[in-house]
């Protein structure tokens, strides 16, 4: 029971909640009822704000400062950068941490103070941004920097990489660029794959490989190139050759960044620099590795301040672990770990010698300590040895040695490989050969070198630029049909070794290898003791031909079967076989193997089981042997052998039936043929179709024989025909041309498909991969289906039917008879400008009579000779001539002559209409008025045709004004003037508007029309130039042909020629190979393509493409069969004559040329420019056809001059120019004096 005290105060307490809710309402006492829900509902409320009031304290204590704490970490890093030589440059960051970091700059680990060097550094921190701004870079700023920020919970650093580079100085806008000097001949190739190793604070090690081809005499030895990264300036690193492919380089500079090359030498001189190496830096290893670990780890401990640091002056320790790690007779190369005792100071090192059997210690690198623990030393005595230790030092001095080393004695600890194993060449395809060797004992780390000669030419040629590993190698680009050996020479960083013996001769061919198995075995006729099978020949011959089959036999008695026994002991060379000796009633497998040069196939699949009895239907059995030539697009041709069982009658004929793929059989013909063969015409193209044929007899038609294909419509790429020509003489041939010639490959010719017996008929003529069949005598008997199959192909083949009924053979014939009634000619009219301005109509009869007469025809109406026209037929040479004074306007239309010789007819014509008659007319106006100007003429009016001519007395030009562009890229404008004196006027003039003299010197935008003026109280003349952007050439001429005593020549001139200029020749779009006929090389300034002897295949489109790698061009030249022939056929003057002959006046001169052309040029001579003409002063001879003379009979002064003999014919026009220079002997003049 409660007190009343309590009750009291619990009174006491509601009156006061009350009056603290009730807000002078009215409080109404409501007493409620609770549920168990309810109470359970209210007790998770409470719950709930439980764990919010926790989670509030918990984020009100993370809002302590304390808390908040967190070591520096960099959200945006600076980036290297490489700037010009000058200019400045600004590293940015931003760094995050609390509390606030405190940030420095390094370079080099060495701490930048931009306070004490303000006009060289700026630094800037705002809001967590730092920048370090480093203003007119020079080469010294080159190194690596760091940012380091630090606060209580740790620190982190940020690296980043300036490279300044110098500009070149620029002398001029255009820079002249050289050739690059030839190499000396027989000095070694660049070495290869120069790499940088192990590199520290001031030491590198350089290794390459050896070049492929060591010259004319073995390397010597190697020197080391480095430059600082953004300089230009090489620097030899070692004074004598090192042998080993492998040097040590010390003195760099810490920070800097460097790339190194290397050259060889021997007896004939130093190679070409190497390719340049990667970029390297001197660091500090653990630099390098931390700067691509990238950041660290947070730090997690702390960090102490104290007013002195206890390892300030701390001497270092003695170094650890010191050993030889190189040792040749060159140099020495040690290394050590650092001292453990060392203090926050970086230490370096000094080095001791101390030659064995001495207590003489002498230091090494005096002048400086070394900073990394590598250390190369050079310059000891060979054969003797040596103890090595190093000390420690810092600022606080010297440390104590390390351990000596154990004797070292300075010479070679390489050795040079021995020569390799036997060498085996093996054929693997038409322009490759597979080559494996025994690789070279007791040596590790070998690689090796191929090289290959063709034999009798003692030159080898390396087949890798690359060493290799392993003992096998493709050597590829071989010439097919060559005949090669090949040799082998291991290389290592001590030198190469000899050369291993040479291996066995191997031609360049495909390789060959065991034919595929024959298939489809079938019973084509059987009897009560033998039976006949057949089988279809192998779908792979492996690159050789088919000897031959061997067949095997086994006895099959239910499901029980014997073993396999031989038939015949001797291959058998046809696709079917009659075995005999069989037991009647039996059942027989069959199974067949090809053979060929690389040995026997496996055996074909099984054939069913046959049983031995006697046939007895009356139709003859399946026809064997089908195979398909001249597949093309839209046809084929199926070839068959009889049936071996005719049944009881003969065959009388076959059914060839056909399907599409997925379709069903169907007949093609609807009559039998008694031929073995049928053309299968009206197929679809890229469809495939299979074939069969049925034998039939009086009895009936037999069974199918088996199913040939599936073959594919289609016409392969390269595919000829055969062709009928008729030549001049009416000889008739057929020719075939295969491009695919494997080796033994024969050209076999057959009529109606059948093999040729009659060989009085036709004459086969093979060269090469053409093939003719002339008809000796053709008639109707010739009238056939000729075909031509080249053996050891995939199916090339091809043939021509000659009929009665009017195209070939008929044609043919009818053309003999058209060859007596039509004048041939050797070339149809053309047309040349002469001197004057004179224009020729000329052409050429191959073959007429002394009674041949020619009818001159202009536009269907007869001109004659006159004022106007002249004309000439010379019967000796058959040419025809007509000449006129000048080409006019009214002269557009046709010219024709027409030859009448006796029954026979011919006739050639001309047409001048258009643009190309107006540009022969200007040029012949051109010709004329250059005429007029050399004979010191000049034309003053030219109205209605009529020319006045007056003596020229004024300045005058004699060289129109021209442009010149020289290799140095300058471009010259130049013309060549007469009879003027010193106050005669030249005044330039572009576009109108006069040129004063120092304008600048000519660019694209001065492209315009130039003129210029000559004038004075005697007259004036002027010449104009319109150089304008379509005025431009290219940086190579047209791509021509000459021809030589040997073949013809290609050739393009080009404005200066470099070695980094890619040459490729090309012939049909596909690149040409070197070979001894086809040769390519550059003379000079002269790109040229040599081709001994040509032949129809070298005939086509053949270009050229030039590359400087930047930029190229491309020339094309259409060099057919007649074309090479006109160039080889061109006249021309092939020796006889000398540059300058001397003789006394008085004496009589006389000089033979040796002339050549076909058809025999036409020959004259001139003095001066001018023809001569024999008289009695002058005697000139042309004798058979090959020999021209000139005697100039008891010579004069007057007769000093310039000559030329002067050749032409139908394919072109040459002169032999030589200088006549007649003198007076001293006596003769002193009498004339």
């Amino acid at each position: 029971m409660e007190t009343q005290e309590e009750l009291k105060e619990e009174g006491v307490g509601y009156v006061v909640m009350r009056n603290l809710f009730s807000r002078d309402t009215d409080y109404q006492l409501r007493v409620e009822k609770k549920t168990h829900s309810r109470s359970i509902r209210e007790s998770a409320d409470r719950l709930r704000l439980g764990k919010k009031i926790q989670e509030k304290q918990e984020f009100q204590k993370k809002m302590n400062p304390d808390s908040l704490t967190h070591p520096p970490e960099f959200t945006v890093k600076p980036r290297g950068q490489t700037v010009w030589e000058g200019k400045s440059v600004t590293l940015h960051c931003t760094v995050a941490g609390w509390p606030k970091p405190r940030v420095a700059w390094y370079k080099n680990n060495v701490l930048i103070d931009a306070k004490a060097h303000s006009k060289k550094y700026t630094t800037e921190s705002n809001y967590n941004i730092h920048s370090l701004e480093i203003k007119k870079c020079d080469f010294s700023d080159t190194a690596e920097y760091r940012i380091s920020a630090l606060n209580v919970k740790g620190e982190s650093s940020a690296f980043a990489s300036i490279i300044v580079k110098s500009r070149l100085p620029m002398f001029a806008e255009c820079m002249y660029v050289s050739d690059a000097d030839v190499e000396a001949e027989g000095v070694p190739v660049a070495p290869l794959d120069v790499r940088c190793h192990d590199a520290n604070k001031d030491y590198v090690v350089v290794t390459w490989t050896q070049p492929a081809v060591e010259g004319s005499s073995s390397i010597l030895g190697y020197f080391i190139d480095r430059c600082e990264v953004g300089m230009q300036h090489w620097v030899q690193c070692n004074d004598t050759p090192v042998k080993y492919a492998r040097f040590p380089v010390t003195g760099l500079i810490e920070g800097r960044s460097y790339i190194f090359r290397v050259r060889a030498i021997n007896k004939a001189g130093v190679s070409h620099s190497s390719r340049v190496s990667d970029t390297v830096v001197a660091m500090d290893p653990s630099d390098r590795a931390r700067l691509r670990a990238g950041p660290s780890a947070p730090w997690t401990g702390m960090i102490k301040f104290t007013e002195e640091d206890p390892t300030v002056g701390v001497v270092p320790g003695a170094p650890t672990d010191l050993a030889v790690t190189e040792a040749t007779k060159s140099y020495v190369v040690l290394s050590w770990k650092p001292p453990v005792q060392r203090g926050h100071e970086g230490v370096m090192y000094y080095v001791e010698k101390c030659l064995v059997g001495t207590e003489t210690w002498q230091r090494v690198n005096t002048g400086m300590p070394v900073k990394s623990p590598r250390f190369a030393l050079f310059d000891l005595a060979e054969g003797k040895s040596y103890n090595f230790r190093v000390r420690s030092c810092n600022s606080a001095g010297v440390g104590e040695p390390s351990e000596e080393t154990e004797a070292t004695t300075v010479g070679d600890k390489l050795d040079l490989p021995s020569a390799p194993g036997s060498i085996v060449a093996i054929r693997n395809t038409s322009t490759s050969v597979v080559v494996t060797w025994g690789v070279s004992k007791e040596v590790r780390n070998l690689r090796y070198y191929i090289e290959v000669s063709v034999v009798g030419s003692n030159a080898w040629v390396p087949c890798n630029n690359k060493p290799v590993k392993g003992s096998r190698f493709v050597c590829h680009g071989l010439n097919t049909d060559d005949n090669c050996v090949f040799r082998v020479k291991a290389v290592n960083a001590a030198g190469y070794s000899t050369y291993s013996t040479e291996s066995e001769a191997c031609v360049v061919k495909p390789s060959i290898e065991v034919p595929s198995p024959p298939s489809a075995v079938t019973l084509l006729e059987r009897v009560r003791d033998y039976m006949v099978v057949g089988w279809k020949a192998p779908a792979k011959t492996g690159g050789a031909d088919i000897r031959g089959y061997y067949l095997d036999y086994r006895i099959v008695k239910g499901n029980v079967k014997s073993k396999w026994h031989e038939i015949n002991l001797k291959a058998v060379t046809d696709t079917t076989y009659k075995v005999e000796n069989l037991k009647e009633n039996t059942f027989y497998e069959f199974q067949v193997r090809a053979v060929n040069q690389a040995g026997i196939s496996k055996g074909s699949v099984p054939s069913a089981a046959f049983e031995c009895k006697e046939w007895t239907v009356a139709v003859p059995g399946p026809a064997r042997g089908l195979h398909v030539l001249e597949v093309r697009k839209d046809s084929m041709v199926l070839l068959w052998e009889p049936p071996t069982f005719n049944g009881r009658s003969p065959v009388t004929g076959y059914y060839v039936d056909i399907k599409e793929e997925k379709g069903r059989w169907r007949s093609i013909q609807e009559r039998s043929t008694k031929n073995t063969y049928l053309k299968i015409c009206g197929l679809k193209e890229g469809v495939s179709y299979q074939l069969r044929v049925h034998a039939k007899n009086i009895v009936g038609v037999g069974g199918p024989s088996q199913t040939l294909g599936p073959v594919v419509a289609q016409t392969r790429p390269g595919t000829n025909e055969i062709v009928v020509d008729v030549d001049d003489n009416g000889v008739i041939s057929m020719i075939f041309e295969c491009s695919e010639m494997a080796e033994g490959s024969q050209f076999v010719w057959s009529k109606n498909y059948k093999a040729l017996t009659d060989t009085s008929r036709l004459t086969i003529e093979t060269v090469g991969g053409k093939s003719r069949a002339i008809f000796n005598d053709p008639s109707l008997v010739d009238l056939g289906t000729y075909s031509c199959v080249v053996s050891n192909t995939d199916g090339v083949s091809a043939s021509y039917t000659l009929t009665e009924e009017g195209k070939p053979l008929s044609l043919a014939l009818c053309l003999i008879d058209l060859c007596l009634t039509v004048i041939p000619f050797t070339s149809e009219m053309a047309i040349e400008l002469q001197e004057k301005g004179r224009v020729r109509f000329w052409t050429q009869v191959a073959k007429f009579t002394a009674n041949c007469q020619v009818e001159y025809v202009f536009n269907d109406n007869i001109i004659t000779q006159g004022k106007k026209y002249t004309m000439n037929f010379d019967k000796s040479t058959g040419i025809i001539e007509m000449f006129m004074d000048s080409l006019e306007v009214t002269d557009e239309g046709t010219f024709t002559f027409n030859l009448v010789d006796g029954k026979a007819t011919g006739r050639t014509s001309l047409v001048l209409i258009g643009a190309g008659t107006v540009k022969i007319q200007k040029k012949s106006e051109f010709e004329r008025a250059e005429w007029v100007r050399k004979q010191g003429m000049q034309i003053l009016n030219k109205l209605n045709f009529k020319t006045i001519l007056t003596p020229l007395n004024g300045p005058h030009f004699v060289e129109y004004l021209s442009f010149e562009v020289t290799p140095e890229c300058d471009v010259y404008l130049k013309c060549k003037v007469g009879n003027i004196r010193p106050g005669t006027e030249r005044v330039w003039i572009k576009d109108g508007i006069e040129i004063e003299e120092g304008d600048e010197d000519l660019s694209k935008k001065d492209a315009g029309v130039y003129e210029v003026e000559l004038r004075d109280e005697r007259g004036k003349d002027k010449t104009l130039l319109n150089l304008t952007d379509a005025g431009k050439t290219n940086s190579s001429s047209e791509l021509k042909v000459e021809s030589t005593e040997h073949g013809i020549i290609l050739y393009t001139n080009v404005v200066y020629y470099t070695e980094e200029l890619r040459v490729n020749w090309l012939q049909k779009d596909s690149k040409i190979s070197h070979s001894d006929r086809v040769q390519c090389g550059v003379t000079g300034e002269q790109l040229w393509l040599k081709i001994k002897e040509p032949t129809e295949k070298d005939k086509g489109k053949y270009a050229i493409d030039i590359f400087d790698g930047s930029a190229g061009v491309k020339r094309v030249l259409e060099l057919t069969g007649q074309a090479a022939i006109a160039e080889r056929n061109r006249a021309r003057v092939v020796g006889g004559l000398p540059d300058v002959v001397t003789i006394q006046e008085g004496k009589s001169l006389n000089l033979t040329g040796n002339v050549w052309g076909d058809p025999v040029p036409e020959v004259s001579w001139t003095k001066n420019d001018k023809e001569l003409l024999p008289d009695e002063h002058y005697t000139l001879k042309f004798e058979h056809g090959k020999f021209a003379s000139i005697t100039i009979a008891a010579v004069t002064t007057t007769d000093s001059g310039k000559y030329a003999l002067v050749v032409k014919n139908k394919y072109g026009k040459e002169a032999g120019k030589f200088t006549v220079s007649v003198y007076i002997p001293e006596d003769e003049a002193e009498k004339k004096d």
